[in-house]
């Protein structure tokens, strides 16, 4: 590594701009009831609204993925400072629709940037001894800022603040790690493991790939699927809705810190088939319970979605190794391009229920708790369907050698 790179402030910058995609994320979750009302919007338009944010996403992941060890991070990193700039800006000054749409995507790019450039980056300036350790404390932002959002966004709301004051804040770790980065050295791109596209493709055309791929698309849906929603699902459930958000995320960012034990301990398959039960048992006790137990339902629902995205992409590095960098980057942008696909089908569906609820004759409190448990309800489906899945993958997998991976640094592995 170049002795004038200062790994201290390349990875607190590093911290801030992941903080940056946990705000994003928990702060837009707890405006979308202001921005429908505002602009008149269905919950099909605030469902593509929310798809722009997971759209672009994978598709700058992905991108910075294969041309990182070519630009290195510096350039990826400056690309996020503007796509986050312009989408925080073109967000508090939208005028309606459209213009949201834009905003929403410029952020989902700045988010999936962040992503490409930081993980390599603290890979190539960490010896590997040090490395699981500060590639665990990066990734912890990402559910603990999503905890710090909610709060702030919940408390903003609260204090009569417009949704526009709740977007700026998203500026301020923007400009912190535009700041921290700004004028720094970038360590040297280093090429690890498998380099060459074509033997990665032709390790992700393998059945297992394949069949990892389509349970990915399910899992981040699992995940971010209530998560997204839950200001409009839970408003009149008779629980703060920004605290359930909170809570969720404090369990994962507490649970994440113990991935490796607890997949040493039970499989990594064992691991994603308990998540899947626990997530449906979290997602049901939303459907049904109003009141203080939907914190109940909001840890065991937490304790499902845990683990599941590290898990999915440390199987990816140790069960199909010839994938490499690339395969991983695939894995997780279809899992925020499933996410992005779902978001208007899920508002289309509280459209529905609503006014499936309305004819029943339903009103005020009684017509919104009712539409927003029975899109719970449907939304169960996506983690049973993983529970089938899972419970094959086991029996398929049981058998199996692993790659020749290093257990304990695959499960460290770049996760969100």
């Amino acid at each position: 590594m170049n002795s004038a790179v200062n790994p201290s402030r390349l990875f607190l910058a590093s911290c801030l701009a992941i903080i940056t995609t946990a705000f994003s994320f928990s702060i837009r979750a707890g405006i979308l009831p202001q921005l429908g009302t505002e602009f008149g919007l269905t919950a099909e338009q605030l469902g593509f609204i929310n798809s722009m944010f997971f759209f672009g996403f994978p598709i700058s992941m992905v991108i910075g993925g294969i041309v990182y060890h070519t630009v290195g991070p510096k350039i990826i990193m400056q690309v996020a400072v503007v796509a986050h700039t312009l989408g925080i800006l073109l967000t508090i000054y939208a005028g309606g629709y459209v213009g949201l749409l834009f905003s929403t995507f410029f952020i989902g790019f700045g988010n999936g940037c962040t992503e490409a450039a930081c993980n390599p980056m603290i890979a190539d300036m960490y010896s590997s001894n040090k490395l699981n350790k500060m590639l665990g404390r990066f990734h912890m932002w990402f559910p603990g800022g999503i905890v710090i959002g909610s709060l702030i966004s919940k408390f903003m709301t609260e204090a009569g603040f417009s949704w526009q004051a709740q977007i700026w804040v998203l500026m301020l770790p923007t400009v912190v790690y535009a700041f921290l980065f700004f004028g720094q050295a970038f360590p040297r791109p280093k090429v690890e493991g498998v380099t060459s596209l074509a033997k990665n493709f032709q390790a992700m055309l393998t059945p297992l790939y394949i069949a990892l791929f389509c349970c990915m698309a399910l899992t981040a849906i699992t995940e971010f699927g209530p998560n997204q929603w839950v200001a409009v699902v839970l408003s009149s459930s008779g629980a703060d809705a920004m605290l359930v958000l909170a809570l969720t995320f404090g369990v994962m960012t507490i649970g994440r810190l113990f991935t490796g034990p607890v997949v040493a301990q039970f499989g990594q398959t064992g691991v994603l088939l308990g998540g899947a039960v626990l997530a449906t048992i979290g997602i049901y006790m939303f459907s049904t319970v109003t009141g203080p137990i939907a914190y109940l339902a909001a840890v065991i629902f937490g304790l499902g979605v845990c683990f599941n995205w590290p898990t999915m992409i440390g199987f990816v590095a140790q069960r199909v190794p010839l994938s490499g960098a690339l395969g991983m980057s695939i894995i997780g942008g279809v899992g925020m391009l499933s996410t992005s696909i779902f978001q208007p089908i899920i508002g289309r569906w509280i459209d529905s229920d609503h006014a499936e609820a309305a004819a029943k004759g339903l009103s005020g409190p009684s017509l919104e708790l009712a539409a927003g448990q029975a899109t719970l309800s449907t939304m169960m489906t996506f983690p049973i369907i993983l529970i089938v899945a899972f419970t094959l993958l086991w029996f398929w997998m049981r058998n199996r050698p692993q790659g020749p991976a290093n257990e304990t640094a695959v499960l460290e592995q770049p996760q969100l």
